[in-house]
């Protein structure tokens, strides 16, 4: 039978606790079309062993969904374009190998308009459904490491599994499909009152996370440093920024087992590091910026599988310990870049928290080391 749609999976999940007491599995799903007509995605699901882990159908689909090079959702796929769908299944409970699957596949139902035997089953039919991309789940355990901070009220501004523009952020480099992004943090530090900045909103002193201490969160050797990038005027994303630069000043750390840890957009001569160091837990390596392409002072924290900022798949991790104090509205991003304060919803109690990854949102305090 003719298919509309071929599809892989960009990298294999790796299953992850998280605060919010599941365990994810969060990936990308590449779909092309290669019939000469647009398709439109109706349903994407995800089965193991004959059970339906996660469905995305209808209005539910489409903000998961976006053509490569298009910022744009939809769920429209025109002949010979490549489109993404981004997959979060969010199983009940810790991680447990007897319990999360080994083996996913994915049905994809589609409706073409002008049916074509055949592709259809039958004379008339605008619909079909395929089982595409199979793929087995990665069961390494992820890695357990220290926060990258201390203090009070770190809130993980940008972080997997919504879909946040870190999650979107899958390039085309060197012949490949990167997503180094995708459990990637960006932490911005509140005010007690709730506020991501006190005063003139371009006033980088007026930021509790400008100039906070940036430390390793775990040992190994520094394997890339940038320093020297100048400080960008908060408010506003730069512009005419090489590529090269989108990290601002950074430090990549080698954690061993294939880990490797980039700490981005530091202060200005802040780093207290050179290529070849060993870092020990703890260490501090510089200060929080607003270096590169960043409008508004932050760290940027990721794992990824290799020592490129952009040429990498992102890996998920674990925290030793911090406390989980609240998660914020999604409206609150919007508000705190405004001035106002930052809504906090209800349902969220505060706990510690060992061995699990933050969720977008989360609000935490970082025990100092």
């Amino acid at each position: 039978m003719l298919t509309p749609i071929v599809g892989s999976v960009l990298a294999p999940p790796m299953p992850v606790a998280a605060t919010d007491g599941k365990t994810h599995l969060a990936y990308e799903l590449v779909l092309t079309n290669a019939s000469p007509q647009d398709v439109t995605l109706m349903s994407v699901d995800a089965v193991a062993a004959g059970n339906r882990l996660l469905t995305l159908s209808g209005e539910g689909l489409a903000p998961w969904t976006r053509v490569l090079a298009n910022p744009t959702p939809t769920t429209t796929i025109r002949p010979a374009q490549t489109a993404l769908v981004w997959l979060d299944i969010a199983l009940a409970g810790a991680v447990d190998a007897a319990s999360t699957p080994t083996d996913l596949i994915h049905t994809v139902t589609v409706s073409v308009p002008v049916p074509q035997l055949p592709m259809a089953t039958s004379a008339g039919q605008e619909t079909m459904t395929e089982t595409i991309a199979p793929t087995t789940v990665d069961h390494r355990i992820p890695v357990t490491i220290s926060p990258p901070l201390s203090g009070d009220d770190w809130v993980d501004a940008n972080g997997c599994c919504d879909a946040t523009p870190h999650r979107m952020a899958v390039s085309p480099l060197n012949g490949a499909l990167w997503a180094p992004e995708r459990y990637a943090i960006d932490y911005v530090r509140l005010t007690p009152d709730g506020r991501l900045f006190n005063g003139d909103k371009g006033d980088l002193a007026g930021y509790p996370s400008f100039g906070a201490d940036v430390i390793a969160v775990a040992d190994g050797h520094v394997v890339a440093v940038t320093d020297g990038l100048p400080e960008q005027v908060p408010g506003a994303n730069p512009v005419g920024l090489p590529l090269d630069e989108y990290a601002g000043n950074r430090v990549i750390q080698d954690i061993g087992g294939g880990n490797y840890v980039m700490y981005a957009h530091l202060k200005t001569a802040s780093t207290k590091v050179k290529v070849g160091d060993r870092l020990t837990t703890g260490q501090a390596i510089g200060a929080v910026g607003n270096t590169g392409n960043t409008d508004a002072p932050h760290l940027h924290f990721q794992l990824m599988s290799a020592p490129e900022p952009l040429r990498a798949n992102g890996l998920p991790f674990l925290f030793d310990k911090f406390r989980l104090n609240s998660r914020l509205s999604p409206e609150s991003i919007e508000l705190v870049s405004s001035g106002g304060s930052a809504v906090l919803p209800h349902g969220v109690t505060g706990a510690d928290k060992t061995f699990q990854m933050p969720l977008y949102l989360d609000v935490m305090n970082y025990p100092g080391r």
